[in-house]
């Protein structure tokens, strides 16, 4: 995720920090600061540690319930209204998808219960989560709960969401319950919106995270249902600018003037592709590097190949899991074919989109409804 720095790893996955974080603990400290003081402001900033270090063992809730149906977990980022992890993909099985998202919330459910249980914190109406005259213990406790119930709103990216479509997905199916699960969601963030006007300003950017969070996860269900069974040819760019990794960056500039493309396959002299070089790639090697820089020197080597006799479904898979900027296409002999964009997959499905319904793109022909006579 952009703007976030990497502060560690735990159990082979990557602990990110947004900036969000920390402008989140930044003005908290100060608040605090400015109502009671230096000692009251330490205490809301360690307050607030506390309760992102249980979210943090939420997240790995779903992390370890995750490997547990082979699927890799790269990273967990947060952020100032929680966690994030991020899951190379969401099982489609209506069970382990609601394994998964259950997994968070019982984390939470176990640490409210042990501070209550061994350390006799106590939790009631009275129990402010800002009310720093309640104990640590109590107020970490009470936040556990709020978490639960927060969590299990039925909306993406929560994890009542992913319940609820697990839930709607072992009757209806995987892209009907996305569907369903993604309109409840955007419903609640309209909600959400309508009483941060008059409440808590924070729930109105909750909202939008929510509503943006579910019209994305609809419309990648979408995208991949589309893609299935469709070859990869229907959505790859055939025409490239490719460089050569013995190149200069300066050499690289003048293609990038010369045509539209953001993203440049690398191929050596048998015509396979060995990396990739993006526009931002080569703004930064000539700004920190020079011109002479070699291409080599600038690209990413982490490009992910699929054949040209494959499906698409597997391109949009290595784009999600790998967060790949491209998949290159390879002929049978390993030499390039094509690339395949999210810009190049979205300008598929919008021009799918505009056709006749009689129309298909890719491995679909013109079909036109016999009449009767």
């Amino acid at each position: 995720m952009g703007w976030s720095l990497n502060i560690g790893r735990i159990a082979g996955t990557e602990i990110r920090v947004h900036i969000t974080f920390l402008l989140f603990l930044i003005w908290i400290f100060a608040a605090s600061y400015a109502s009671g003081g230096a000692d009251a402001a330490w205490s809301s900033v360690l307050f607030m540690l506390l309760v992102f270090t249980c979210v943090i063992a939420h997240e790995f809730g779903h992390i370890f319930t995750a490997r547990a149906f082979g699927v890799q977990t790269p990273d967990v980022t947060l952020l100032a209204i929680g966690g994030v992890a991020r899951l190379e993909r969401i099982p489609e099985d209506p069970g382990q998808e609601f394994l998964i998202a259950v997994a968070g919330p019982l984390v939470n459910v176990v640490i409210a219960v042990g501070l209550i249980v061994i350390a006799g914190a106590h939790v009631g109406s009275g129990t402010a989560l800002d009310n720093g005259n309640v104990s640590l213990v109590d107020r970490l406790a009470a936040v556990n709960l709020f978490l639960v119930l927060f969590n299990m709103i039925p909306a993406f990216p929560m994890d009542g969401g992913r319940i609820l479509r697990a839930l709607l997905g072992a009757r209806l199916g995987f892209v009907r319950a996305t569907e369903i699960a993604a309109l409840i969601g955007q419903v609640v963030a309209f909600a959400l919106g309508f009483i941060g006007l008059f409440s808590n300003p924070m729930l109105i950017f909750i909202a939008i995270f929510v509503y943006l969070a579910a019209t994305s996860e609809a419309h990648m269900v979408a995208l991949r249902a589309m893609s299935r069974g469709v070859p990869v040819s229907a959505a790859m760019m055939t025409r490239l600018a490719t460089l050569r990794p013995d190149e200069q960056i300066e050499q690289a500039v003048q293609t990038l003037l010369q045509t539209s493309q953001g993203e440049f396959p690398v191929v050596n002299d048998a015509g396979k592709p060995v990396g990739l070089l993006t526009r931002a790639d080569i703004i930064r090697t000539m700004k920190d590097f020079g011109p002479s820089t070699p291409v080599a020197s600038a690209m990413s080597s982490d490009l992910p190949t699929l054949g040209a006799r494959r499906c698409l479904s597997e391109a949009l898979t290595l784009l999600q899991e790998k967060t790949a900027q491209a998949v290159a296409v390879v002929e049978p002999d390993g030499r390039l074919a094509g690339l395949i964009t999210s810009e190049s997959v979205g300008e598929m499905l919008m021009l799918q989109n505009a056709r006749p319904d009689s129309f298909h793109l890719g491995p679909w022909s013109r079909t036109r409804a016999s009449s009767s006579h």
